[in-house]
């Protein structure tokens, strides 16, 4: 379940149409929500409010194992549409499997003219947060430079670590985990086809490069080709570069991308590789909300598919993964990662199972406005459209993996608290076979 901060964060790129999904960094994105889901550990509280659309402000309690806390606020400059728990969207806060859309080009704010004179700003996003009793302080700040060009402040600012302390100097001193002193850099650049992404790390002086490449049309150009071809059937004419569709088989888009990185002060760099195949038509929308294309209602005999390979020659590292939604509420994925220098394996299976119930009368209307808000609703991957009496009541995710480790979440909603409840356990572990277990209550209000 994401958290208060991410949900804000992801309203933001909503609102200003910037397409987070199109980053290489979050390539494998749907595999990784079913297997590297995080199951709470302790006892965690967290109360957030909204008291206008542009100011947020959220805390949070450990009570267990140990008492800890955090106050965190949030400033936008757009107006953000954040609901309450208790009628927010369920998969809207939901870190879940689905096929993204078809990259577009982002677009720009508006322009506005006072006089004569533009007086229209670039967005931008302040956070903050500070955690007790530690002192540690985390900032970032965003903001779009050009409709196609982002920029990204990270800092955490830790009183217990030097900011000049090196990681080395760290490991030999034992101060290696989170909480370390640090500032990073970061600017994105997505033209739709191409995103780049340039980071710079202050604590290692780190600088890293990633470039993900679509092929196959943009959104807009598959809009303007549907037309064409519509208008080319209405007269009975048919263009001399279309064929006819070939029986079985996936059909889908492709994406390949890679990255480098170099440490100044470790003297040390990393190069890693990836490529990924989706299915078509898309699915599900994109986190920027754009206009869904001619494909997304069509019916497909080809269920939801994700396909993902990702290589490191320099730490002989391979991991391929395979996520499918195979029925109405069921997604599956499994995963299988090799070290060709050691000979070292793991092969990981999840799950995704999503809980749902009838509805009432009286939420019949709230459930068709938000039908509304997903473009036309849900299908499965016969296409059928699912029951309009229907509400999602909550989500159970399940991993297993040749390491002994099974994990189980569940994800609901009682009344307007937002609930998570997992446990962690070592089947080859006779002494202790539970690892961890964690429930985490969540809870906010808007104007």
């Amino acid at each position: 379940m994401f958290t208060f901060t991410s949900y804000v964060l992801r309203s933001y790129y909503q609102a200003t149409k910037w397409n987070e999904d199109n980053l290489y960094s979050n390539l494998t994105r749907s595999s990784t929500a079913i297997l590297d889901f995080t199951v709470p550990r302790g006892l965690n509280f967290s109360i957030s409010k909204s008291p206008n659309s542009l100011f947020n402000t959220t805390c949070s309690m450990n009570a267990l194992p140990s008492l800890n806390g955090s106050v965190g606020y949030i400033f936008t400059s757009c107006d953000l549409s954040i609901l309450r728990s208790g009628s927010v969207r369920f998969k809207d806060i939901m870190d879940r499997f689905k096929v993204y859309d078809q990259p577009r080009r982002p677009e720009g704010k508006d322009e506005e003219w006072l006089a004569g004179r533009r007086v229209d700003t670039r967005d931008y996003l302040m956070y903050g947060r500070l955690y007790i009793p530690t002192g540690r302080l985390d900032a970032l700040y965003s903001t779009r430079l050009t409709p196609t060009l982002q920029a990204i402040v990270a800092a955490i600012s830790d009183p217990r670590t030097s900011v000049m302390t090196s990681s080395s100097q760290r490991v030999r001193n034992n101060q290696t985990g989170p909480g370390l002193s640090n500032l990073m850099l970061s600017l994105q650049h997505d033209t739709g086809r191409w995103c780049s992404e340039y980071t710079w790390s202050a604590d290692d002086a780190m600088l890293g490069v990633r470039v993900l490449r679509n092929f196959g049309k943009l959104a807009a150009e598959s809009e303007d080709a549907a037309e064409d071809r519509s208008s080319w059937r209405a007269e009975g004419r048919k263009r001399i570069d279309e064929e006819e569709a070939m029986e079985g088989g996936l059909k889908g888009r492709l994406s390949a991308g890679a990255e480098f990185y170099f440490s100044a002060k470790e003297k040390s760099a990393g190069v890693s590789t990836a490529i990924r195949f989706t299915t078509l038509p898309d699915a599900t929308p994109s986190s920027c909300a754009a206009p869904p294309s001619e494909s997304n209602h069509q019916s497909t005999s080809q269920p939801p598919t994700t396909i993902t390979a990702i290589f490191n020659p320099m730490m002989g590292h391979i991991s391929t993964a395979y996520a499918a939604r195979v029925s109405r509420d069921l997604s599956l994925c499994t995963r299988f990662d090799f070290n060709i220098y050691s000979y070292q394996s793991e092969w990981t299976m999840g799950a995704e199972w999503w809980i749902r119930r009838r509805m009432g009368i009286g939420n019949i209307v709230q459930h068709l406005t938000e039908v509304s808000h997903d473009k036309g609703g849900e299908s499965d991957a016969s296409g059928t459209a699912f029951p309009k009496n229907e509400e999602v009541q909550g989500v159970v995710k399940a991993r297993v993996s040749t390491n002994t480790d099974v994990s189980l979440m569940w994800e609901g909603r009682l009344r307007n608290v937002l609930v998570s409840l997992g446990v962690v356990s070592d089947l080859a572990s006779g002494s202790k076979p539970i690892r961890a277990i964690g429930l985490e209550l969540s809870y906010f209000s808007s104007e």
